[in-house]
Order: C-alpha cells, then structure tokens, then sequence
C-alpha cells in the first residue's frame, strides 16, 4: 500500500494469518491491560479523582480480586500507570511487581497530551519516565494513551508527535494501536523509515465504555454487552492463531458481576490450550524479534497529494 501522508500510521500490510508464530507453539497471545488511571477528563488526575471511592476501591478490594484471579490463570498483565499514581502509591506498584507484572506509562498526569501547550508533551513525557524509573526500579517500554470517560473520542488521544518521541526516549512500544490486529510498526518519519512497534486495541474490549458509562450514576451499564465482545473476539482470534487484548480497571471490573463476568471469560480462555498470556513488553520483545521492521515495514512512496481545496 503506498504511503499517504497526514494520514495513516502505518503502511497498512497486515500479515496474513498462517504468518504468525508465537513463542514454544503457542496458538495466540492474550494481552491484558490494567487501567490504573483515575482521570475523568483530558486534564488528567485532579484532587477530586483521587478522593473517588471507586478510585479507593480499585486500589484495595478490586485490586486484590485482580491480582488473586491473575495468579489464579498464570496470567501476568500490563498495568498502564499515570506517573503520579506510581509516585503516589509505591507499594501498590512494589506489590504488581512482585507478582510479575508490568508497569506501563499513562502519562503524567493521565492527561490528553493535545491538551498540553506546545512543546509540553516532551517535557510531561520526560518527567513521567523518570518517576517510573525510579519508583519501579527500570525503565518503562510501554506507553498507552488511553480515553477517559470525558474523552471526545473512545480511542484514545496521542499526537502527531507522542510516538516520535515514545521513541526518542528509549520507549519500545505504544500499547494501544487501532490500525490492526496484530501487531504492527506506527510510522514516525515515513522518509527514513522510522516507526515504533503499536500492540492492538480497540474499545469494544474496554470496560471503560461498558461499565457506568459515561460516568457513575447514570444507570448507563452494559456488562453483559462486554462480556459478548471479549467472548467473540477471544473465539476469533484464537481460531486464527492471532492477538487479542482487553482493557480493565479494578476501580469498574474488580466487584461484584462485574468481576464475576471478568474471571469466567479469563478461565474460559485460559482453558484453552496454547494461550501465550504475558506482558505487553513480552510481546513487543517477541514481535520485534521474528518481524522487525527492517523486513516487514513496507512503505512505498506517498500517493497523496494535498490541493488548495483539500481538508486535509
């Protein structure tokens, strides 16, 4: 597919089923994303955020109900974690670590970066790194953009420059890709064939959406809808041998059916044999290896043109 600039991420190749191969074997890989950001709006995590009782829940009965069910399947997860939340809270980090999880990056602040003045998505990303480095003990190699409730859109919200810089900083992937279904290399500078490595995610999988939606107390709850996406799309996925992520948070999936719906879908799908369930990070090091972008990033040159008239 030709390149077409101001308007795609990648060179739109997807690699054909019988192509993928995981690690020993394995039939698919099954990513899980922990939302541990409590910010309702595009400003990211406020004073009234953090004093939620949702929010407390999800870091103490929700959490502990994730991380037993976790332990429980021999799934390790990726927690996608604002840096003030990490600072904030060092033992519930310590605590994820333990059990061999990841610790991702959301943000500062779990902010929309297009909200940020100009040349303050640099500056908010630097910052985030260090407070994850040093509260975790290591770099991070993920970073997700997730939506927030109050978000304009349910895809999430990263700029024209949050995956050049991801990769300036030494990020290896960015966990929450649109433009495929298995992994693929987000394009940062199509002139030199430059990208970085994008995982799948889409928002029929994240309870987000599902769960109080768009905020608690509006009766507005589908969890039953939720559960009939992740139930599909694990079939699907798993049938053609390819990769399938969720997305939940302790604070909406960690109670009560919520919880219940969670813990059936992931021990039906870890009864499947040959599940590969691991890191964010596992997968990047795994796709990488077997499919860098040296060999399967394909760009051909731009066929768009831009006109006067355009609204490109």
């Amino acid at each position: 597919m030709p390149w077409k600039d101001n308007y795609t991420t990648s060179d739109e190749i997807g690699i054909r089923d019988g192509d993928v191969v995981w690690p020993q074997g394995q039939q698919m890989a099954l990513g899980l994303t922990v939302n541990l950001n409590p910010a309702g709006t595009a400003r990211g995590i406020t004073a009234k955020d953090l004093a939620y009782p949702t929010w407390h829940f999800g870091l103490n009965e929700g959490l502990d109900a994730f991380l037993g069910l976790f332990a429980e399947l021999g799934i390790r997860a990726t927690f996608a974690t604002p840096a003030l939340v990490a600072e904030a809270y060092p033992d519930v980090i310590a605590r994820i670590l333990d059990q061999g999880h990841e610790i991702a990056a959301q943000g500062l602040l779990g902010e929309d970066p297009a909200t940020l003045a100009p040349g303050q998505e640099a500056a908010h990303m630097e910052r985030a790194t260090e407070i994850l480095t040093r509260v975790t003990g290591t770099a991070p190699k993920g970073w997700f953009a997730l939506s927030r409730p109050d978000d304009r859109a349910a895809t999430g919200c990263a700029t024209d420059d949050t995956a050049a810089l991801m990769k300036a900083q030494g990020y290896t992937y960015i966990g929450n890709g649109l433009a495929d279904d298995a992994p693929y290399y987000w394009v940062t500078d199509a002139g030199k064939a430059e990208a970085l490595l994008a995982l799948p995610y889409y928002y029929h999988f994240d309870d987000t959406f599902f769960l109080m939606f768009p905020r608690e107390g509006t009766g507005l709850e589908r969890p039953a809808a939720l559960l009939r996406n992740w139930q599909a799309e694990f079939r699907a996925q798993y049938r053609r041998g390819r990769y399938f992520n969720l997305c939940v948070s302790p604070a909406r999936s960690g109670w009560g059916h919520r919880f219940e719906n969670l813990a059936s879908f992931l021990r039906d799908a870890m009864a499947h044999p040959s599940v590969w369930a691991v890191t964010g990070a596992e997968i990047a090091e795994h796709w990488e290896a077997h499919y860098p972008a040296a060999t399967h990033l394909r760009l051909a040159p731009s066929i768009w043109q831009d006109y006067a008239d355009s609204l490109s």
